[in-house]
């Protein structure tokens, strides 16, 4: 039972009980205690309480097993949501623990902290839970130990503390593996799957329910398994993947049926009408609704009540009754317990049918609540991994604010809604004043674009709609593009395209036409040949260099023939940037040319001739090389890369999807480590004008809503850097040598990194061989920082 065995553990108990139920009943008496254990351990709440009715021997009246009992007995009330009974009981088994010195307090003390947890007190479970770890360290008991991190993990959930909540379940986690518990283990990722998609982060947290829902299967924890099923159901349904959630949702719903606890049934019906709302099912998503509420009001899930109170409010929306609906979500609101991101929801939801009445003004009043209170749970989240990936679970309702504005006609309300929502933790990174200050007390776009003397584009993917706003230093100009989901699958497309032996130009791709007709044409007449663009991308848009873009007149070409590129994450930073020349007397640090890491890494031959060419334009007093056993992490972050005017590396790299400040510099190895970490990047303030990734993936893989794509650029930009210079993809170890000469000849000439970058790809576009294809110069983009 404690290993998490409990089918083995089961089988073992019913087969003590046939052998002593008659011969020996106070043996009989103790397996009858520890069946109830069990029983309540597997969620069959019930069959634990009935078997617990009947009356101890007399012997066993001050016992262990007597406070076992008790504290069982308490914990199944409490499943089944029966608080009262529960409270009795474990009071019971806490008095009796104390008076004859059980060896069992640490375990009441867990229960107790269970049922405060329940019931929403999270300051008395804390004190419960913290109770329980220092008996259990006292004692030296490891499962014990587990259960009361884990326990103080979900305190830290409940009080929407999510990064300290993972931080738990992690060191849950590595003591449960280490214990050899895989009803610890399942418990502990199925926990942290929970928070990382509380946090927006959905792959992470896909990863984690799977494994959790396959461990508590094993385990035959079959209520967890209910619940996490249930769990990765909300997952699927967050990334609009509506028919894998149908119907893990339903196969969750008719688990927990078979099962006592009611907590879990209303949350599986929870997710059942969203889905059905989600996909216009109205009436499926009431029946499931209603079914809830019938619990809820019962008594037996009280806490389920808002949710449902949600869901209710969404269905008298859709059907238009907008009096009942307001009633709905004015009454959530009224709740000074509710839940964070259910107040946010029901502000947002409640503002939409404002609008549908035609109260703009009290429409708009709640959509800036609805943001405000987004803003203000994102601030309280303090690690920057969990704070990048935050507007994901909430990127919908800046989007129905943005189309409020729209329709509204006011479109630069709504280009500067849509900019609130961008790189909030970059910036917060790079300024001590208040987030998105320059936005809120002076939003100008176009004196952005007058002193950058550029167009700015910036782009909008919604699921109904999107939108460009094309700014020059004269006018914004907003126009609608599909929806992002026709964009994506173009960008993925033409993407794929590059890898093709022949050359999208010459093949007359359809997908880079068809990307430049729907992105850059409708604002073609506002970009001048020759001029400045600065790119402000949105999702899949993140992915896409659109320097590669097909333009079909006056005969085709790429647009880079065009324009001069850069790309930015927010026009809020923007604002804080200007364009340099480079500094005249810069100093380089370059890191390359390492020794192979391993075999996944093996050494990059033109890494040394790199290096080799990059000497020609700084004098050796001010140059600093880390190459060969030198170019380590640790050499690199202890040569002051704050004093260097240019950061250089020639190396591997590598992209993480799943924690991408794991994305790392490969280098030369020092013990077991050869990783210079996106993570680590951040904890060194840097000035450099220039950050040049000269490896795969240096942008990184994963966007997130509104912070973009999060990598090694990423981490750099939030370091400090002005400028940093990344890839896409894997970048050519072949032709990246003579792209990175031409860059720093261009620099050396003066030329902005822009300017430079650009003219280095037009002479590998310009040859005749294998190199004028977008997948060796179409990589590397250029991040303007502030």
């Amino acid at each position: 039972m404690r290993l998490g065995h409990l089918d083995d553990a089961l089988r073992d108990v019913n087969g003590a009980l046939a052998k002593y139920g008659t011969s020996n009943p106070h043996w009989a008496a103790r397996f009858r205690v520890q069946k109830a254990h069990i029983l309540m351990l597997r969620g069959s709440y019930s069959e634990s309480v009935e078997l617990l009715k009947e009356p101890l021997p007399a012997v066993f009246g001050r016992t262990d097993t007597d406070v076992e009992g008790k504290m069982v007995q308490g914990l199944s009330y409490k499943f089944l949501q029966q608080f009262a009974n529960a409270d009795r009981s474990i009071s019971e088994a806490e008095n009796l623990a104390l008076s004859i010195h059980s060896s069992l307090l640490g375990d009441v003390a867990q229960a107790r902290g269970t049922l405060e947890l329940d019931q929403k007190r999270y300051p008395e479970a804390g004190t419960a839970f913290r109770n329980a770890l220092a008996l259990a360290r006292q004692q030296n008991q490891s499962f014990r130990e587990i259960l009361a991190l884990g326990s103080l993990g979900n305190v830290a959930m409940g009080d929407e503390h999510y990064d300290e909540a993972i931080e738990w379940f992690r060191m849950a986690l590595q003591k449960a593996q280490s214990a050899g518990s895989v009803s610890s283990v399942s418990k502990a990722l199925g926990n942290m799957g929970w928070n990382y998609s509380a946090v927006g982060d959905f792959d992470s947290a896909e990863n984690l329910l799977s494994d959790a829902v396959k461990k508590s299967g094993e385990a035959g924890l079959f209520g967890d398994q209910t619940y996490w099923l249930n769990s990765l159901a909300g997952v699927y349904f967050q990334q609009h993947r509506y028919g894998e959630a149908d119907t893990l949702a339903q196969k969750a719903y008719g688990l927990a049926e078979t099962q006592d606890d009611k907590g879990t049934i209303t949350q599986c019906l929870n997710t059942m009408s969203e889905i059905g709302l989600a996909i216009g099912h109205l009436d499926d998503a009431e029946k499931s609704n209603r079914e809830a509420t019938r619990i809820e009001n019962a008594g037996l899930d009280p806490f389920g009540i808002n949710y449902s109170q949600l869901i209710e409010g969404r269905v008298e929306a859709g059907r238009r009754h907008y009096q009942a609906a307001k009633t709905s979500f004015q009454k959530l609101l009224a709740d000074p317990k509710a839940e964070t991101a259910l107040k946010w929801e029901a502000h947002a939801r409640l503002a939409q049918v404002l609008a549908a009445e035609k109260q703009p003004a009290k429409a708009e009043r709640e959509f800036r609540r609805a943001i405000e209170t987004v803003q203000n749970a994102q601030r309280s989240v303090q690690r920057d991994e969990f704070r990048v990936s935050f507007l994901s679970s909430a990127i919908e309702f800046y989007d129905a604010y943005v189309d409020f504005f729209v329709a509204e006609k006011r479109p630069l309300d709504a280009l500067k809604i849509a900019d609130l929502s961008r790189a909030q933790t970059l910036e917060e990174g790079l300024s001590s004043s208040a987030p998105n200050e320059s936005v809120k007390s002076a939003f100008n776009p176009q004196s952005i674009a007058r002193r950058l003397n550029s167009t700015l584009l910036f782009y909008w993917l919604g699921e109904q709609r999107s939108y460009l706003w094309a700014v020059t230093p004269t006018k914004t100009s907003m126009i609608t593009l599909p929806a992002s989901a026709d964009i994506g699958a173009a960008v993925k497309s033409y993407r794929q395209s590059f890898l093709e032996p022949r050359d999208p130009l010459e093949a007359g791709n359809s997908d880079g036409k068809k990307l430049y007709d729907a992105l850059i044409a409708p604002a073609e007449k506002l970009i001048p040949k020759n001029s400045r663009v600065v790119v402000l991308p949105d999702g899949s848009l993140n992915s896409l260099n659109f320097e590669a873009l097909i333009v079909s007149q006056p005969q085709p070409h790429y647009w880079i023939e065009d324009v001069t590129i850069t790309t930015a994450n927010s026009l809020a930073l923007l604002s804080r940037s200007s364009l340099t020349k480079p500094p005249k007397e810069g100093r380089l640090l370059m890191v390359g040319d390492a020794l192979p890491a391993n075999s996944d890494f093996p050494p990059l031959p033109q890494a040394g001739k790199e290096i080799g060419l990059l000497e020609n334009y700084f004098a050796s007093s001010h140059r600093l090389e880390l190459t060969g056993a030198n170019a380590t992490a640790t050499r690199f972050l202890s040569s002051q890369p704050e004093k260097f005017t240019y950061l250089h590396f020639a190396t591997h790299g590598t992209a993480s999807r799943l924690r991408p400040l794991e994305s790392a510099v490969i280098l030369s190895p020092e013990g077991e480590s050869y990783k210079l970490y996106a993570r680590d990047v951040l904890k060194h303030p840097l000035t450099a004008y220039l950050v040049t990734i000269s490896a795969c993936n240096g942008a990184g893989t994963k966007s997130y809503a509104g912070e973009g794509l999060v990598g090694l650029s990423w981490a750099f930009l939030r370091a400090g850097a002005h400028n940093v210079i990344a890839g896409l993809w894997e970048v050519s170890n072949a032709s990246t040598p003579q792209l990175m000469d031409e860059l720093y000849k261009g620099l050396r000439a003066g030329e902005d990194p822009a300017s430079a970058l650009r003219k280095a790809k037009l002479t590998l576009v310009h040859s005749n061989g294998n190199y004028r294809r977008p997948f060796y110069w179409a990589p590397f983009l250029l991040y303007s920082g502030s």
